[in-house]
């Protein structure tokens, strides 16, 4: 697939284009089992999610996380994810919506703070990646923002233009890594946030991911 000038999307993975939710609050809950903390529903973690994560531990313990805490939940939440996510399937209709969008001549990538070398081979076992310009991973540890990784994703697409780039995600951290490069951004409820806690952003959200494509054809015009 050769390198557009036109529209791009940059998607996001978890959350996102993968149907995760269920693995993701397990993995959540089994991290907090190690400190004693009582689990939490789908619905609070929407609320009380946030980037970057040792904050979103912040809000539930009342504190910070020790280093020796944080380790021992981020490999906890880790090994739980990699072991209940072959469960998980990609959201409804997007096979569709990434024909769609590459049919129309228009380009598309991912980037997504789920490791690198994890990420590859999902996206490929999905048989989605031909749609794709790049699939990127988080390189380096986990539980920061994605605002320098978008750098360095929209750097190596060379021949895509930020204006008329539309990060699409389901965490308040997708529009402001977009706003990072001077792209724009749609939120999608479905995902690890509030529809409450998304709006608060200030950027288009959506509930499906059909809608999400039809704001970024808007926005990228």
């Amino acid at each position: 697939m050769g390198k557009q000038a036109g529209a791009h999307i940059v998607w996001d993975w978890n959350g996102t284009l993968f149907h995760d939710n269920d693995a993701i609050i397990g993995a959540t809950n089994a991290a907090f089992a190690e400190l004693g903390l009582t689990p939490i529903t789908m619905d609070q973690y929407r609320t009380l999610y946030c980037v970057p994560v040792p904050k979103f531990y912040e809000r539930l313990l009342g504190r910070l996380p020790t280093n020796a805490e944080w380790e021992v939940m981020d490999e906890t939440f880790h090994r739980y994810y990699t072991e209940h996510r072959v469960r998980c399937g990609l959201t409804e209709g997007v096979a569709e919506l990434l024909v769609r969008w590459r049919s129309a001549g228009r380009s598309q990538s991912i980037l997504s703070m789920y490791g690198h070398e994890e990420l590859v081979p999902l996206v490929r076992g999905f048989g989605i990646e031909e749609h794709f310009l790049r699939v990127d991973g988080r390189t380096g540890p986990s539980g920061g923002s994605k605002a320098e990784h978008m750098v360095r994703h929209i750097e190596a697409l060379v021949h895509v233009n930020p204006a008329r780039t539309v990060v699409i995600g389901d965490a308040a951290d997708d529009a402001v890594a977009a706003l990072h490069v001077g792209a724009r951004a749609v939120l999608y409820t479905g995902g690890s946030h509030s529809r409450a806690s998304l709006e608060e952003v200030g950027v288009p959200v959506v509930d499906t991911l059909g809608e999400a494509v039809e704001e970024a054809e808007r926005l990228a015009a």
